[in-house]
């Protein structure tokens, strides 16, 4: 093609496109355009301060304790990231398995190390497994982890080293997805992730108010956790027991006290994510479900007010992204804009090229993803959309969507060896047994024993039922000076009866007494 010929045809073009444009049209965009600049500005204030972070470095070290909920996890996952686990030689490993969950249990037994203490219990959600985990643990530092995750080395020492500022109540830690080529749906879960780990969580760490410190691997200042322990385990929205959540409640919780929530991106941990679609979703309207009754009660109570400007804008934003997408979208529709041909390839290339922008700290890392592209931007509109819209309007339906009780294994999870589907087997409940007797110099209350407990033997963890106190709670947020950690420094006892809350006939939240704080 010559030059006259090419020069010719770009005339056309130009002369059909803006030629037939009605310039009078362009005020319709103005409110697009400011909505999009603010949010653009939102984000590379998010990303500038990302990159001015660095992970806390130091000698600090104590007694840590892990504890796993572990609820009809398929045995050959759990027992390798059990070892991932012993391996960096934590003070004990706790794990809280449901009472079908024998093969576990005997497995379990069968690495013969003291340190690691499985304790059958009837499961009435995680939080009643975690509740019974962190009463039953002694160090210092509580690290909670999902009985799918698996730690990369020297994630221990990792985590540990912001516990040096006794300000900090918890401390997040670097997350990516287990076998993430194994499934395209996990590369976008992965992808998803990275976004969060490297372009929002490290800005609010910043400034010490990271907004969920994700339970997939939590490591909790002990003293922090409590007193508030009543708090987790007997939450109630709009007068339902909650069962998911519980790493965002903790959160606020331990924020709602005065204390730090920062990021260690040091310490990395692998975990499961669904292979399957469906599963994918599922999985997506829990957490949405989750983060809707979280940061809801945050500001109904006033904690959101309270944290730092750059985590008040990430929940606002969450909070918000189906309207301000649905209203973007209606917007368009209704505003007497002819979507041509040529328009309509505008706002697509317009959209992969914001999304290729908003993902480069992962296509840095895996350049060869950009294929993944138009997948990414449909799956983020269908979350921002269709899926957080269906979870705000059923967010008090209570339920974990990908786990099931007469199953093994979750929803779209492969076993260990990426090959074999976890088995969807039913599992049986078998009557309670009396405890095994402690091995020889084992704590009374820790040890590597089988603690069968019916529902009934359990206030409070087995089916709802009235409490005599409060799930929520009035905390100033004022910080508050505390002594250094100490690795001897015996653990703080629990102290179960810390406040005047209660609830009425609906189980609702009925604050009356703020929270005192227990003597370090």
């Amino acid at each position: 093609m010559s030059a006259n010929s090419g020069s010719s045809w770009w005339d056309q073009v130009w002369s059909w496109q803006v030629g037939g444009f009605d310039w009078s049209d362009i005020r319709l965009l103005v409110p697009i355009a400011v909505a999009g600049a603010i949010v653009w500005a939102l984000w590379l204030y998010r990303v500038v301060l990302s990159r001015g972070y660095r992970p806390v470095e130091n000698d600090f070290r104590t007694s840590t304790s892990v504890v796993v909920p572990s609820f009809h996890e398929d045995v050959p996952i759990l027992m390798r990231c059990i070892d991932t686990w012993r391996s960096q030689n934590p003070t004990e490993i706790i794990i809280v398995l449901d009472v079908a969950d024998r093969e576990a249990f005997d497995s379990i037994r069968a690495l013969k190390d003291p340190r690691v203490k499985p304790m059958l219990f009837r499961h009435a959600g995680k939080r009643s497994a975690l509740g019974v985990g962190i009463k039953a643990a002694c160090g210092e530092v509580l690290v909670l982890v999902d009985s799918d995750t698996s730690w990369l080395p020297g994630l221990l020492d990792a985590v540990q080293m912001p516990f040096a500022d006794p300000d900090v109540g918890a401390v997040s830690t670097q997350q990516n997805v287990f076998e993430r080529r194994t499934s395209i749906w996990r590369r976008i879960a992965d992808w998803l992730v990275n976004l969060r780990y490297y372009d929002y969580v490290p800005a609010m760490s910043r400034g010490g108010a990271v907004a969920c410190v994700s339970g997939r691997t939590a490591a909790y200042r002990r003293a922090a956790v409590m007193p508030v322990l009543e708090h987790l385990e007997n939450e109630f929205f709009l007068g339902r027991r909650c069962v998911a959540g519980d790493d965002g409640r903790l959160t606020w919780l331990v924020l709602a006290s005065g204390y730090k929530t920062v990021h260690q991106s040091s310490a990395r941990a692998l975990s499961m994510f669904p292979a399957s679609l469906r599963a994918f979703v599922k999985q997506r309207i829990r957490w949405s479900r989750n983060s809707y009754r979280c940061y809801l009660t945050a500001i109904a109570k006033g904690w959101l007010w309270r944290v730092p400007f750059v985590t008040k804008i990430t929940v606002l934003q969450i909070l918000l992204t189906p309207v301000t997408m649905g209203v973007t979208l209606g917007y368009l529709a209704f505003s007497r804009i002819q979507l041509e041909v040529a328009s309509i390839l505008l706002a697509v290339g317009w959209l992969l090229i914001s999304r290729g922008i908003r993902g480069i700290s992962h296509l840095r890392r895996h350049p060869g993803e950009i294929l993944l592209l138009p997948v990414l931007a449909l799956v983020v509109i269908g979350i921002a959309l269709p899926i957080k819209l269906y979870a705000f309007v059923t967010m008090n339906k209570q339920g974990w969507l990908t786990r099931h009780a007469d199953s093994v294994g979750g929803d779209g999870q492969t076993s260990s060896d990426g090959n074999r589907r976890a088995e969807r087997r039913p599992v049986p409940v078998p009557a309670p047994r009396p405890a095994v007797a402690l091995p020889a110099g084992a704590a009374a209350v820790t040890a590597a024993v089988a603690v069968v407990r019916p529902a009934a033997a359990d206030p409070g963890r087995g089916a709802p039922q009235p409490v005599a106190t409060g799930s929520d709670l009035t905390l100033p947020m004022r910080p508050v000076r505390r002594q250094p950690a100490s690795a001897t420094r015996p653990p703080v006892p629990h102290q179960p009866r810390h406040n005047g809350e209660h609830h009425n006939e609906q189980g609702d939240d009925v604050p009356t007494t703020a929270l005192p704080r227990s003597p370090r």
